[in-house]
């Protein structure tokens, strides 16, 4: 059954489509409120920053369905009555996928439709909502206040509707009447066959990697949603939590150095801070130098600075470095109370 434009929303919603990208949010949510503002001129956004440790989804969907994320593209763009989109993408893809990419846009540019390539230069920030709009118009790549929301103030004082790779690939699948509750997981670290694999978006960890071939025959855990800001969990946990966030799994051998791991992440941080706000550019600096300069990790000192982090950081790359950390001291290490 092929949906129609005029109830693509309904079959998005009765489908359960969330967003991929992290946050979860219902799509159809963000459809309908998009067209309620008001304005003649409104933009769709793909964004295909993937900037973050261990994520390779992007780039596998673009290089494997490139015609399915443009269809999803043009089926935004009908339902909103526009036809001009932009495409932000990594600039390591871009080389790799412009090809591919162009050949799929080519029937509907003859329609009238319009893309824009904005070549990102590869960071976590980039892929912000707000930070990625902001690099669009040609402005620093910083995150914008929440407030107006995208859907009010996007680019060029339009409104813009933001969506990643994994989202508008499954928007075309619901239109076609072929989407299943499925998602794709980026698969890497101590394992046998790291890659990326597309099963059933409530499978548990375990199942995912014994699926898989790739659940590993020592003491483990893994950090799972993301390469920085994901959620660190033991075995037991990996038997009855399902990998949500953006559908990443790196496996660790359970003996991996804690001062390697703090210092991988709070390397990653400090280079990916944009000096926006001061809690996040010193924050995260200070992380890595007392790391870096320590033998012994100092865990009072960290945890106060992740505290401070986790309270006052204006962005996401901020608010989300307590995450593995807090996960990890809790799930892995079981340290008492500091």
């Amino acid at each position: 059954m092929i949906i129609s434009t005029q109830n693509i929303t309904e079959a998005i919603e009765n489908a359960g489509l969330i967003g991929r990208g992290g946050a979860g949010f219902p799509t159809h949510a963000k459809w309908i409120r998009m067209k309620e503002v008001k304005g003649d001129k409104k933009y769709v956004v793909c964004n295909a920053s993937e900037g973050e440790p261990d994520l390779k989804k992007d780039f596998f969907i673009l290089d494997t369905f490139p015609d399915m994320v443009i269809k999803g593209i043009v089926l935004a763009l009908d339902y909103l009555e526009q036809k001009e989109a932009y495409f932000n993408i990594n600039k390591n893809y871009y080389e790799q996928l412009i090809n591919k990419l162009n050949q799929a846009i080519l029937p509907y540019k003859k329609k009238g439709y319009i893309f824009h390539f904005f070549i990102e230069e590869p960071s976590y920030i980039g892929g912000e909502t707000g930070a990625l709009l902001n690099a669009i118009e040609g402005k620093r790549t910083q995150p914008r206040a929440k407030k107006p929301s995208p859907s009010i103030l996007g680019i060029h004082g339009k409104p813009a509707l933001v969506h990643n790779v994994e989202t508008l690939y499954n928007v075309a699948l619901v239109a076609e009447g072929r989407f299943e509750h499925k998602r794709f997981y980026s698969i890497c670290g101590e394992v046998n066959k790291p890659g990326v694999y597309n099963l059933p978006d409530d499978w548990t960890g375990e199942k995912i990697l014994k699926e898989t071939h790739n659940y590993p025959s020592f003491p483990f855990f893994a950090q799972v949603g993301g390469g920085a800001s994901g959620v660190v969990i033991n075995e037991e946990q990996m038997k009855t939590d399902a990998t949500y966030g953006c559908g990443s799994i790196h496996v660790y051998h359970q003996n991996t150095s804690p001062r390697d791991l703090l210092l991988q992440w709070f390397s990653f941080y400090s280079e990916e801070s944009c000096g926006k706000c001061t809690p996040c550019r010193e924050g995260t600096y200070q992380l890595y130098k007392m790391i870096k300069e320590n033998k012994e990790i100092p865990w009072k000192e960290v945890l106060k600075i992740v505290g401070v982090l986790k309270t006052t950081a204006f962005c996401a790359l901020g608010s989300s470095l307590p995450i593995p950390v807090e996960s990890y001291l809790k799930n892995i290490l079981q340290l008492p109370n500091l």
